[in-house]
């Protein structure tokens, strides 16, 4: 496989809430994030129907924005095939989906200088009080489902998350619906879409161009919301 030459600027942590598209598997994906410019995208390495492999992914890199960062999703996988993920440039941010230990991550960081996620289920703000000096850049909080580890579209309830908690990813059935929302009562330092932002398990082009907006005006200062009429 050739290694790809892109440098990708780090995303900063200025400017408000970052966004992720998660699922990205079609050239046709590589365009709409192109155009409509979200922080990063996601890449489903993980038996999933939104799979894809590693040459696949090393297409979709070499035709992506470089201001775009491109975060490899796995479960409990080898730590030499993310590695050589790594060091072949298609990914620059790690997202682990599985059980991985703190002893896994000093490993894969013995290997890699890359940004480590670590997704959790989330059932109890004990649980989240217990992974505040887990040993990652991120954590993602994720709605827990027994036997699945993600891409559920489910909500979980946000108030288990303690105040002040350290930088986190906010997954699990979020969409244009709710993200307002989301961001008001837990300020993560990232929204994760993927299904929200699909049709028929394809994403969607006018799909990701309305929250893209939603997150602009965020950012902004210009959300509008509609208040209901009190009668007189």
């Amino acid at each position: 496989m050739v290694k790809l030459s892109k440098s990708y600027s780090p995303v900063s942590e200025k400017n408000g809430t970052k966004i992720k598209i998660c699922g990205i598997r079609r050239l046709q994906d590589i365009e709409y994030v192109n155009c409509y410019k979200p922080d990063y995208i996601g890449y489903i390495f993980a038996n999933t129907r939104r799979k894809v492999s590693d040459r696949e992914a090393a297409r979709l890199t070499a035709a992506l924005d470089t201001s775009i960062v491109p975060v490899g999703v796995f479960v409990n996988d080898r730590i030499e095939h993310i590695v050589s993920l790594c060091n072949e440039n298609i990914i620059q941010c790690i997202q682990l989906h599985g059980d991985e230990t703190p002893s896994y991550i000093s490993r894969l960081r013995e290997q890699t200088r890359k940004p480590v996620i670590k997704a959790v289920r989330v059932q109890s703000t004990r649980q989240l009080i217990q992974y505040q000096d887990f040993p990652c850049d991120y954590l993602l909080l994720d709605t827990y489902v027994k036997d699945t580890y993600g891409g559920t579209g489910q909500c979980f309830d946000r108030t288990m998350i303690p105040n002040n908690y350290r930088p986190f990813f906010l997954a699990g059935g979020l969409g244009p619906a709710n993200i307002l929302q989301a961001m008001k009562e837990c300020h993560p330092y990232c929204i994760d879409l993927s299904s929200s932002v699909e049709t028929d398990g394809y994403k969607d082009s006018e799909k990701i161009k309305r929250v893209m907006h939603i997150m602009n005006q965020w950012k902004n200062g210009t959300v509008y919301e509609r208040k209901e009429r009190t009668k007189p």
